[in-house]
């Protein structure tokens, strides 16, 4: 017999994206026995749509996160099964019929998860790359999930209420889910990662966003609940592969600097950054905004002054590569506003640029172990990445691959910062709760001796 299911949505100010949500929802080939929607303390009139479309619609008093209101709306179910669902994604015509199937055929079953699928609904750059990474790793993970997921997760009502659904410490959206999963492994619950139970992700990423989630809201407290658990799994974006990037990352970034300073060339390493930081900004958010043009005239400006001073102090290798910044970013658009034989010219023409630069800077810089170790660990670099590569120019392009890596290796670096800044806020809090509780726990401390001291 097939298990009746729950939807539950939280939704704060997502009105344009929970439309999409809901009219998905019910358009699939099953619909579920209801859809809850939280409404944690909206001012766009969020829940106000949910009802007209016919959502059964809870409210917050106030903003309480989503951890707060998932926990809401799982208690106020009725389904023996809870879906949960984030407000900026659209089913498929089947995912809820999987999800009843799944746990119909698996009577062990206790959770289930998905992923998004390569069709991200934000055309820009980093949506596209971010959502194509999220893609990426789910489908590459294990059978036998390691964690939960709340974007695309179902999990048995009674399970989840026996173990106090997510922990509401989490006042943003944050890792409540991965807390969650890792204590439904540890109490030895069976969660499964079914690959193709996948929904359309419609969320539009920004530059500053993606670091302040991946940082503050993944990374650091994920870094904590490591450290907390003592667990830490071969599996998703933990894989050792991916450790090792991260060292990787900031080995090819010091052995840059120490090329820069070894050939007095130390000055470009701050202009080098404005730039990066300046293209980053211009390729993913100002494109075609009203400011592109000042931007781009910034971007020019800079690359100007850098080639000059290369050229006056004998360092000109390093403007090849900045060539080919110049080139992806001109290009960026290929994608949408030409034909395929025009992508292939343009593949072909960054290739044959790519080889000429190998060869020629093999042939004219002097042998060097900066140079090569700089060489050696890029290229390690990218083979030990080369799947996720591969999987991006299967699907969006081989120029699209390219023009990603730059952005995975920021990823890498970041994910070594969260690492770093996660271990000493765990380490630090820690000291200071065994600092609070020593008074207490040591009766000599109460004495009058200790006192008059």
């Amino acid at each position: 017999m097939k298990p009746t299911v729950s939807v539950i949505i939280p939704v704060y100010n997502s009105e344009a994206t929970l439309r999409q949500c809901l009219e998905h929802l019910w358009a699939g080939s099953e619909r579920p026995l209801e859809c809850i929607v939280v409404d944690d303390g909206s001012t766009d009139g969020s829940g106000e749509l949910a009802e007209k479309l016919g959502a059964r619609v809870l409210r917050t008093d106030g903003r309480r996160g989503p951890a707060h209101a998932r926990n809401l709306g799982a208690r106020a179910a009725q389904g023996e099964v809870v879906f949960f669902l984030d407000a900026d994604v659209c089913v498929h015509a089947d995912t809820v019929a999987r999800v009843e199937r799944a746990f119909e055929e698996d009577p062990e079953l206790d959770a289930l998860i998905g992923s998004y699928d390569t069709s991200p609904g934000a055309k820009d750059f980093l949506s596209q790359y971010k959502n194509l990474m999220h893609c990426f790793v789910h489908q590459q993970s294990r059978r036998e999930a390691c964690t939960f997921w709340s974007g695309c997760g179902a999990i048995r009502r009674e399970v989840f209420l026996q173990h106090a659904g997510f922990d509401e410490s989490y006042e943003r959206p944050a890792i409540e889910d991965i807390e969650l999963g890792y204590r439904l492994r540890a109490a030895g619950r069976k969660v499964i990662l079914d690959k193709d139970l996948q929904v359309k992700h419609l969320k539009r990423w920004t530059f500053w966003g993606l670091l302040k989630t991946d940082i503050l809201d993944r990374g650091i407290p994920w870094t904590e609940l490591i450290l907390r658990d003592h667990y830490m799994p071969n599996d998703l974006n933990l894989e050792i592969s991916q450790r090792v990037s991260v060292a990787l990352a900031f080995s090819l970034v010091a052995v840059a600097i120490a090329a820069a300073f070894y050939w007095g060339a130390y000055f470009l390493v701050p202009l080098m950054a404005l730039l990066v930081l300046i293209l980053s900004r211009y390729w993913l958010e100002f494109a075609h905004g009203p400011r592109s043009g000042l931007v781009l005239a910034l971007f020019g400006a800079l690359v100007g002054v850098i080639v000059w001073l290369a050229v006056e102090h004998k360092v000109k290798h390093v403007v090849y590569p900045l060539i080919l910044g110049c080139l992806l970013l001109l290009l960026r658009d290929r994608t949408e506003r030409r034909s395929k034989r025009w992508n292939r010219l343009v593949e072909l023409i960054i290739s044959v640029y790519i080889a000429a630069v190998v060869v020629y800077m093999g042939a004219r810089l002097p042998y060097h172990w900066i140079i090569f170790a700089f060489f050696v660990t890029g290229a390690l670099l990218l083979v030990l990445n080369q799947r996720f590569y591969r999987f991006l120019a299967a699907r969006r392009g081989r120029l699209f691959a390219l023009a990603a890596v730059p952005f995975h290796i920021l990823y890498h670096l970041y994910n070594g910062f969260s690492l770093a800044a996660g271990i000493v806020h765990y380490s630090w809090m820690r000291l200071t709760r065994k600092r609070e509780k020593e008074p207490q726990e040591n009766p000599a401390s109460q004495t009058p001796a200790f006192k008059g001291r």
